[in-house]
């Protein structure tokens, strides 16, 4: 019997949700879209959405599952629920930032918006052990850096962290 995944963030597109879950899907390893539906004729009545087209995408990314609904233009994402994605190195942050931002919308501190409007965070590994520290002067720093910078860069963080 498979694993229940017990929580898994459900996505609101228009009409892209295929789209995006194929996108989403080039970008990250263990990645793959498990099942598309579509809806049949309670769509038209109850959505306006034409029969057959994609009502929901299930989809597994980066091992994590998610699920992306064609609902329709009523809700649109905000910065206030975003995938954060952690990185263990430079080449890492690199890769996640430059593809998930194209055709998006960088923003500062690692947050991005990518091209269907869904907002990410792009975060080094070693961040949350920076802004753990007991020190706080180490804290500052780290922050200080971190809400200048758009892309965050590995070697400036740990720079800050250092004092140097």
């Amino acid at each position: 019997m498979p694993t229940l995944n017990r929580i898994a963030p459900c996505l609101w597109f228009d009409t892209q949700a295929e789209e995006a879950a194929k996108f989403y899907c080039s970008i990250f390893p263990n990645s793959h879209i498990d099942a598309v539906s579509h809806y049949g004729k309670a769509g038209i009545e109850t959505h306006g959405r034409p029969e057959g087209s994609v009502m929901f995408v299930s989809f597994t990314l980066d091992g994590q599952k998610l699920g992306a609904l064609n609902g329709g233009p009523m809700f649109k994402f905000s910065e206030a629920v975003s995938l954060m994605v952690t990185c263990k190195d430079q080449a890492e942050i690199d890769h996640y930032w430059n593809t998930l931002s194209e055709g998006g919308q960088p923003n500062v501190c690692g947050w991005l918006k990518d091209k269907f409007g869904l907002s990410w965070q792009i975060v080094a590994a070693d961040f949350e052990r920076m802004i753990e520290s007991n020190d706080p002067a180490r804290r500052d720093r780290v922050m200080n850096v971190v809400m200048n910078m758009r892309k965050p860069i590995l070697a400036d963080l740990q720079q800050a962290y250092d004092g140097k």
